[in-house]
């Protein structure tokens, strides 16, 4: 059932807010027909056309997603109203897809104002093109490690959604049905935002406080505080680990009382489990980014190369040099 419309009799009704999604190859299918959904489903219980969309990427042509079907899009990247608003949709290697021609084109547009967001990891193509830099934003969290690295000027937040000003963000998934009923709400009010979110089934929306991953006990499967909280400090000191000693007198207890309670929980030692926090954050760089290997290794808290080499192969059965395989060495 249409909402009421908020519309001032005899006012003609206001032209429809347009949408650039910008799809770049491999881009997650999800977070694209989340918002483009929350668009269509505005429209439908507004009983009018409030908003407008336009289906664009590099080239014209077509583009695959990352789950496979291939994307008919309406046109290349074109020349903007001042008024849209461009929402970049990434993926897998986002890094790769943010093309030079891409950049200048986010660049020249930004320069006339327009609102610009970027869904699940194409904050890094934002960012990249220095249209982030001072600002507060979000990127899915297994690109959180990688997004720090390579951009600290940008105030990265574990956020599902972030708005700050005239730039968007979203870790991806549903966060993209978070940040639209957002902005239907700032547009149109409460009403019609909580009407779509009834006829998307989506019980639970979450604002921009919210964080995008489990909480350390859920995602654990354990709800132990100490054990929490111990987990916590590890992975928030990866450049710089803390001794067993000192986390567990951190927490109010021997290290050997520590040793017994990460294997009852977890079925390894607290160095061990610290040890693969390292490595994952050491994987992600390695795919994710230029950093030399040494750079890697002293990031995640590593003084040797040649210990870091023996401990990645020990976990991954390959060297941190081969992982990058055609990426090869760029930076060292």
């Amino acid at each position: 059932m249409p909402v009421p419309r908020n519309v001032v009799d005899g006012e003609p009704p206001a032209r429809p807010r347009r949408f650039v999604f910008v799809l770049l190859p491999e881009f997650t299918l999800l977070s694209f027909s989340a918002a483009i959904e929350a668009l269509r489903i505005a429209n439908r219980m507004a009983g009018r056309k409030l908003y407008d969309w336009v289906i664009t990427g590099e080239g014209g042509g077509t583009v695959q997603c990352s789950a496979g079907p291939a994307f008919a899009l309406d046109c290349d990247l074109p020349d903007l109203a001042r008024d849209d608003v461009v929402l970049v949709c990434g993926g897998l290697d986002v890094a790769g897809a943010t093309t030079r021609k891409l950049l200048n084109w986010l660049r020249r547009e930004a320069r006339r104002g327009l609102t610009m967001g970027g869904l699940c990891t194409a904050s890094w193509a934002l960012a990249e093109a220095g249209l982030l830099d001072g600002r507060r934003a979000t990127i899915h969290w297994e690109n959180q490690d990688s997004f720090e690295e390579e951009f600290p000027e940008v105030q990265l937040t574990k956020s599902v959604f972030v708005l700050d000003g005239n730039r968007l963000s979203t870790a991806g998934g549903t966060a993209s049905i978070d940040l639209m009923l957002k902005l239907i709400a700032d547009h149109h009010g409460e009403e019609l935002a909580n009407a779509v979110a009834d006829q998307l089934v989506y019980s639970s929306i979450r604002t921009d406080q919210d964080t995008q991953r489990l909480s350390t006990p859920t995602r654990i499967g354990v709800r132990h505080p100490k054990l929490s909280q111990v987990i916590k400090k590890m992975e928030t000191s990866i450049e710089e680990p803390i001794s067993p000693a000192l986390l567990a007198r951190d927490v109010g207890m021997s290290t050997r009382q520590l040793e017994r309670l990460f294997r009852r929980y977890l079925n390894r030692s607290p160095k061990r489990y610290y040890m693969e926090l390292r490595l994952q954050k050491a994987r992600n760089l390695l795919m994710q980014t230029d950093m030399s290997v040494i750079n890697v290794a002293l990031a995640c808290g590593f003084t040797s190369p040649s210990h870091f080499s023996k401990c990645y192969r020990a976990h991954y059965q390959t060297t941190p040099y081969r992982e990058r395989g055609s990426q090869g060495e760029k930076g060292a």
